[in-house]
């Protein structure tokens, strides 16, 4: 009897470690399950929404998405055997361009087949983000908004500035016409464009339009995503068994 009682003690204690894991995994990075975890599936799932956070923390009324958390996410993603595939769902304003640079670059460079799905909008540094995957999808009402880089808080008014600011641009159009089917001319036309937005130069653009671009591979939203993401699992799953034989 007592070691019935300890067993169902110890079991109670369990499930209350894993209601305290989940509830600390939701309350730090908005998602029920984290990678070093055991995945009930082997597709992850990582969300990046909001703003993107980077060296400066935002107030906390922002919807935010900080980089340290995801970055080990991402890290923990390649590392899990368990984990075949990951789909990235954005609903991004942008954010920071380094943050969001950092999260495209390891993205990009995963060995792992990856899938983006743009839901509501992925705008400013949210476009590197959503061609970092292998494959990507927006739905027909989703938009992005592709601008010039700029900067808030104090700016010293030397070419310097300018110089810098400049660097970055080509940074971020070098990996999205890398990463995507459009061409820089075309991105650059489109981020240069007067008239599109009310008080910004730049273009706002929607979800069939992307595609027609070449900025993303095709409209669609998650069972479409889902369905691209297994078919590239079982492709890369071929490929190494050929390499095996």
């Amino acid at each position: 009897m007592e070691k019935e009682r300890y067993f169902q003690a110890e079991t109670e204690e369990n499930a209350e470690t894993k209601t305290d894991e989940a509830t600390a995994a939701i309350t730090q990075l908005g998602q029920t399950n984290i990678p070093q975890m055991e995945p009930d599936t082997n597709i992850h799932c990582l969300t990046i929404v909001g703003q993107i956070e980077g060296h400066v923390q935002l107030p906390p009324q922002n919807k935010t998405t900080k980089y340290e958390h995801v970055i080990p996410q991402i890290v923990a993603i390649e590392q899990n055997p368990k984990i075949e595939g990951l789909l990235v769902i954005l609903n991004t304003v942008g954010g920071d361009v380094e943050a969001g640079l950092a999260i495209a670059e390891m993205l990009a460079s995963l060995s792992k087949p990856t899938v983006s799905v743009v839901l509501g909008g992925g705008h400013s540094i949210g476009v590197p983000i959503a061609v970092s995957c292998n494959y990507s999808f927006i739905t027909e009402t989703a938009t992005m908004t592709i601008h010039p880089i700029r900067l808030t808080g104090l700016v010293i008014g030397v070419p310097q500035t300018f110089e810098y600011l400049d660097k970055m641009q080509e940074r971020v159009v070098r990996f999205v016409t890398k990463h995507s089917n459009i061409s820089e001319e075309k991105f650059k036309e489109l981020m240069f464009s007067k008239g599109n937005l009310t008080r910004d130069i730049g273009t706002n653009v929607i979800g069939p339009d992307a595609v027609q671009y070449g900025l993303i591979d095709e409209v669609g939203g998650v069972s479409q995503a889902m369905a691209k993401l297994r078919q590239l699992i079982e492709m890369k799953k071929g490929g190494e068994g050929k390499m095996i034989q």
